[in-house]
């Protein structure tokens, strides 16, 4: 601990508040609350820390901080200043996994979709149903209800009525008046189902049923039977929890040895549809850890009518962000319920912590040699870069981006290059350019070490652009051996070749990144190249334009998925006659191609 800090401390005050740790760059790595700013930040330099907390406090050189007149200010100023500064220890309010949710819109028209990463809490003209446990199960259900009931399918508005309205699967909205009787009962009957009562719809699937197997289409039939039988494997899972329907959520937690591992059961309508886990080292006391947790999670998570929390929890501040009733039942269905989430989070525990701590000690401390090897004062963010250029076309960069020895993929980016093909040297300008002239204007976080894959030649394009960006950005080059491996990594800057043991971390860490930049960008290569090819057969076809190609290419996605089709499943997207010249030009096609062979 410096001087600086220690004066700073004395003149800390007892009131609430938000404070910022800073390292040596004076860049924030960790942002916190206090209902007493002198006892909070004074705890971590007064006692003996461990884990994660000693690691931060290490790299702190300095602490600023902003006085509130609440608890609950201080709390709305924290959320706030994470989301600001993205401080690298509150690692709580960043990606968390989002759950999917069935979403019915009943204005300009009657539709379904499922949605995720929800922002908004009230939606007007929407209602939302889940969470579901996984996405294959919303989309099942969207599916199977547009089937059976004649929504809005197609998107944007047109001004005619579509293949879907000939067909019966569509009332003609874009060209019909439609009585507000006929959507509001389908309404009801679809929001009855999405509320758990399956009654309608089984009768529904069934006289569907019946009414194929009379017209002998005995395919439709079965089709229609395993939807059947879907909606009872879905149903039986979920058990009944507790006799009314408010939706709700319990949140239960266990912590031991610096870690917490928590457990939320989704309730809705009386039934577990879900559950989500996770945990995570304490950087700041325990309360102020689950506050952060809480409030992350119903970020990007809907809000139920009501929360079951422990008592310990029950806080004025998180109960007035939240702005829903959270309660702390102590006997009863909801207590059970709360004992049943605490016991899911102490099993969590139990089987994850182990392989979590090995984990993390695995990506810090690799990063931290790797960060000495370089004689980097800070090793926050990694953006590496790959091109692929395969046969000469469709030429693409991709980026991906490492935190703290992490993948952070909501930061990876994709560039479609411009320049000729097969030349490396400009592909890696023209990217590295489009990349940090970009951050520069946009004045987003910029890496503390970039890595290329590829050798000398890479380098020499990159630190050239970022020269001329005036970017003091440490590069090296990742070289492969002839089995495609990570073989040599070379310091940009002396232009050398680092020797790094086959058998260390470093090494393994070097590998898994540039794995994952080449995975990255050779997927993203493969879907250019079968969206390009499936382009040029259709230049081939009359009245298929640029739209009609862009809807059969996110339809069907390749060529030989469009020649396995049917005409009726190529005209669900374009015109009947349309449809039946494309499926003969494809089977001659495909006949040629045989002939050839």
């Amino acid at each position: 601990m410096n001087n600086i800090i220690k004066e700073k401390l004395k003149g800390l005050p007892h009131q609430p508040g938000s404070y910022q740790m800073r390292n040596s760059d004076n860049t924030i790595i960790y942002v916190g609350k206090a209902k007493d700013l002198y006892r909070r930040v004074n705890s971590y330099f007064n006692r003996t820390q461990t884990g994660k907390t000693a690691k931060m406090v290490e790299e702190i050189n300095d602490f600023t901080y902003i006085v509130t007149a609440s608890e609950l200010e201080s709390f709305l100023l924290e959320i706030n200043l994470i989301k600001e500064y993205n401080p690298k220890y509150n690692i709580l309010l960043k990606d968390d996994k989002s759950y999917p949710y069935i979403e019915y819109i009943r204005h300009p028209y009657p539709k379904l979709k499922v949605s995720r990463y929800l922002q908004i809490r009230k939606k007007e003209h929407k209602k939302l149903f889940g969470p579901y446990p996984n996405a294959y199960a919303a989309r099942r259900i969207v599916n199977l209800l547009n089937r059976m009931y004649p929504l809005k399918k197609c998107d944007g508005n047109p001004k005619k009525v579509c293949l879907y309205y000939h067909i019966g699967e569509c009332l003609g909205y874009c060209e019909k008046k439609i009585p507000e009787e006929t959507i509001n009962n389908m309404e009801s009957e679809i929001i009855k189902f999405l509320n758990g009562d399956d009654t309608i719809l089984r009768n529904r699937i069934i006289s569907k049923m019946d009414e194929y197997s009379k017209s002998l289409n005995f395919e439709l039939a079965l089709e229609l039977k395993k939807e059947l039988e879907y909606i009872d494997i879905v149903l039986a899972k979920q058990k009944i929890t507790i006799n009314d329907l408010t939706n709700r959520d319990v949140i239960g937690y266990y912590f031991d040895n610096g870690y917490i591992a928590t457990q939320i059961l989704f309730i809705r309508n009386g039934k577990i549809v879900g559950g989500h886990t996770n945990i995570f080292p304490v950087i700041s006391d325990l309360e102020s850890e689950m506050d952060h947790f809480i409030a992350a999670f119903y970020q990007t998570h809907e809000l139920p009518k009501e929360i079951i929390i422990p008592e310990e929890l029950n806080s004025e501040a998180l109960n007035e962000y939240l702005k829903v009733s959270l309660i702390s039942p102590q006997k009863g269905q909801k207590k059970s319920l709360l004992k049943m989430a605490k016991d899911n989070a102490k099993i969590t525990y139990d089987q994850e912590i182990e392989l979590t701590m090995k984990k993390e000690d695995f990506t810090s401390k690799a990063n931290e040699e790797l960060k000495s090897i370089l004689n980097l004062k800070v090793l926050d963010r990694i953006d590496l870069f790959d091109n692929s250029n395969l046969f000469g076309n469709w030429s693409v960069s991709g980026m991906v981006v490492f935190k703290n020895g992490l993948p952070a993929k909501n930061e990876y980016r994709k560039y479609k290059i411009s320049v000729d093909q097969n030349d490396d040297y400009n592909m890696m300008r023209e990217v590295i350019y489009r990349r940090y002239q970009r951050a520069l204007m946009d004045k987003t976080e910029m890496p503390n070490l970039i890595i290329v894959d590829g050798g000398i030649g890479q380098i020499h394009a990159c630190k050239e652009i970022l020269n001329d960006l005036q970017l003091n950005i440490k590069v090296c080059g990742l070289k492969k051996n002839d089995k495609h491996r990570t073989n040599d990594l070379v310091d940009g800057d002396t232009l050398e070749l680092i020797d790094i043991p086959k058998d260390s971390n470093v090494f393994h860490y070097l590998t898994r990144m540039q794995d994952e930049v080449h995975r990255f960008t050779i997927n993203y290569h493969r879907t250019i190249r079968s969206k390009g090819s499936i382009s040029s057969v259709l230049d081939d076809i009359p009245n298929i334009g640029p739209k009609r190609k862009k809807e059969l290419i996110k339809e069907f996605g390749s060529v030989a998925k469009m020649e396995l089709a049917s005409v009726e499943e190529l005209a669900k997207v374009i015109p009947l006659d349309t449809a039946k010249e494309l499926k003969s030009y494809l089977e001659s096609r495909k006949n040629e191609n045989v002939k050839k062979s």
